[in-house]
């Protein structure tokens, strides 16, 4: 047995003598490597918080004493020492294990997370919590550097550092070189290079050493570091946080005895730990990009380019391009997306027209449209889930001002793996209320090229709304066409019953019509809807069907329904979308056909609720949208 498998919860960990906890570190490593190259997942945030992970199991009581990992996806290894090893198989697969912490898998999971910079407001409600029950407990909160470039993160700190409680935030840092710890000559530095004599002598010694360069840049290189050791701590004390740091991350004999130390601190307390992204695995030390997030591997080789079908993030990197070379109004923004939303080509060629905000969506959107009123044309490319955290913003700052950004909502409706928290479910009902907003959904490659050139050409704002991954693989076509705007099409004309369509469903609800001889119809666009001819439509069948791979509730169906009510219309409609519940993390397709939305679901609820219509003949349709 290895020293891993003798671990069933932190309990069995903290029995362990402390020069074993390196040894444990190791197995623990390699274990992880393996694991998520049979499964996919995470990879370079994980193997960066192996020594994290078995130091705060260790130190602290869990799960009496409350973890809150940031974001989440770093929390391989504490699921692994939290009784979850022989479970890592089912890693991100539907009825398995979560990517993320979940409150409903375990009660190590103190907070469920999957979206940035929340782990210190919830860290704190736990610490209050603890203090007004009067119970001995401490919070901790993990935040890597990334998330600490939310607003919400510091409005969490700024809260922290007057509230009378006990809460410790630890910064994962995986960005910055280690400083060696000074103590007390942090804090004299910090007033040192503050002072006015600081800054006179600085100005004439900078005269001075010109003379001797090698001296002046020695000089420069000295000032440089002494910030580096001086400014968080001034930054974070500030705050009223009592900083220790930063430390390697990476070194046990360092972090457990600090962690010991900082335990019995009261107060709000930050501890600065620096580490490295792929950790112990050289491929992901020197690419922790390509490995953040990899598809099924040979560690031994490493990933692989397979060839495969373009994804919808590609068209959209592809139009971002092209169109750029075509418009210089055009600028790209991305709130630290740049990979995961296909910006990587369009940085490269347009630096000066790319602007990555970091994690912060608010300030992406209001950026936007503070651009936008300059005369600039913005392209906001965002994934649905995380639009949703600038709310305020898209009504306020841009809808009511009806300023033209474009939003590319990448990974709308269902995200697979990543689960309910990346869902792109919501996207049609929280845009189709606000006034201004235009809202399309293309059915495949080509349209979604068609109706971002669409989208870029109107003076409002319009979201373009398309999935995760490949789309049913037709033909990108060149060029910048563009489509109409607020105009559907019929694809097919059949009898009875008329499915209207929104988006990549398009395509199941073909292969549905072929057997009910039903019409089909590719409404495009959710909002402008195509109102003529959805009651022309309406007027040559007996019944109507909408489709999409989103929020039933208050979706695009609604839409439907709200626009027969207006013309007077009583027709029947069925709904067909996601249900009123969070889908689970697993295989799109699989996911889909639960939810009744493939062509077999598809078809099956047709026949349930509409057998009589299908079985004879509607009038012909007269009109046919182009």
């Amino acid at each position: 047995m290895t020293l891993l498998e003798s671990i069933h919860d932190p309990s069995d960990l903290r029995k362990l003598p402390r020069p074993q906890l390196k040894v444990l570190a190791d197995e623990l490593r390699a274990f992880l490597l393996d694991s998520v190259s049979k499964t996919g997942g995470h990879l370079s945030s994980n193997l960066g918080t192996v020594e994290l992970s078995i130091a705060l199991h260790y130190v602290f009581d869990t799960p009496y004493d409350r973890l809150v990992w940031d974001v989440g996806h770093q929390t391989y290894p504490h699921k692994i020492l939290t009784g979850r090893r022989d479970r890592m198989a089912t890693l991100r697969q539907l009825g398995g294990l979560a990517g993320f912490p979940a409150r409903s898998e375990s009660e190590y999971d103190a907070f469920g997370t999957a979206h940035s910079s929340t782990s210190i407001s919830a860290a704190l409600g736990m610490a209050v919590a603890a203090k007004q029950k009067g119970e001995n407990r401490r919070a901790v909160a993990i935040i890597g550097d990334g998330a600490m470039t939310a607003g919400m993160a510091f409005e969490a700190l700024n809260n922290a550092g007057v509230a009378d409680c006990d809460l410790l935030v630890i910064l994962n840092d995986n960005d910055m070189s280690i400083s060696p710890p000074v103590g007390a000559l942090n804090r004299y530095l910090a007033q040192l290079m503050s002072g006015q004599f600081y800054a006179a002598a600085k100005s004439v010694g900078k005269n001075v050493l010109k003379v001797a360069p090698p001296l002046f840049e020695l000089a420069k290189r000295f000032e440089e570091q002494a910030k580096g050791m001086v400014v968080p701590a001034t930054l974070f004390e500030k705050f009223g946080f009592n900083y220790v740091g930063p430390i390697d991350g990476h070194d046990l004999d360092s972090l457990v005895p600090t962690l010991e130390n900082m335990r019995h601190l009261s107060g709000p307390q930050f501890l600065h730990v620096v580490t490295k992204k792929g950790q112990g695995y050289k491929l992901a030390e020197a690419d922790p990009v390509a490995y953040h997030g990899p598809g099924k591997f040979d560690p031994k080789v490493g990933i692989t380019p397979s060839p495969g079908k373009l994804t919808f993030t590609q068209v959209f990197g592809q139009w971002l391009c092209d169109m750029a070379a075509a418009d210089q109004r055009l600028v790209g923004i991305t709130p630290a997306m740049r990979e995961g939303s296909g910006l990587v080509e369009f940085e490269k060629r347009f630096p000066e027209r790319y602007f990555d905000v970091g994690i912060a969506e608010q300030h992406a959107v209001t950026f936007a449209a503070g651009l936008a009123c300059e005369g600039l044309k913005p392209v906001v490319a965002i994934y649905s889930t995380f639009l949703q955290r600038a709310y305020d913003q898209l009504i306020h700052d841009v809808a009511l001002q009806n300023l033209p950004v474009v939003f590319a909502l990448d990974r709308a409706g269902i995200v697979g793996a990543d689960g309910p928290t990346h869902a792109g479910a919501y996207d049609i009902p929280y845009l189709r209320c606000i006034p201004n907003m235009g809202i399309a959904c293309p059915a495949d490659e080509n349209e979604c090229r068609q109706l971002l050139t669409t989208a870029f050409g109107q003076a409002q704002p319009v979201a373009v709304r398309y999935p995760r991954g490949a789309g049913p693989g037709v033909k990108v076509e060149p060029g910048l066409a563009a489509l109409p705007f607020g105009k559907g099409e019929v694809r097919r004309r059949g009898q009875g019953i008329a499915i209207l369509a929104f988006g990549t469903l398009l395509y199941p609800a073909l292969a549905a019509a072929e057997r009910l001889n039903a019409t089909v119809v590719n409404m495009r666009w959710a909002k402008p809807l195509d109102t003529a001819l959805l009651l022309e439509v309406a007027g040559a069948h007996d019944a109507l069907v909408s489709v999409e791979e989103g929020a039933v509730m208050g979706g695009a169906g609604s839409a439907v329904q709200e626009a027969l009510q207006a013309a007077g219309i009583a027709k029947p409609l069925l709904q067909l979308g996601l249900r009123d519940e969070f889908t689970p993390h697993g295989d799109p397709a699989r996911l889909l056909s639960l939810q009744g939305l493939d062509a077999a679901g598809i078809e099956a609820s047709v026949r349930q609720r509409f057998g009589d219509f299908t079985e004879r003949a509607a009038p012909t349709l007269k009109v046919v949208g182009s």
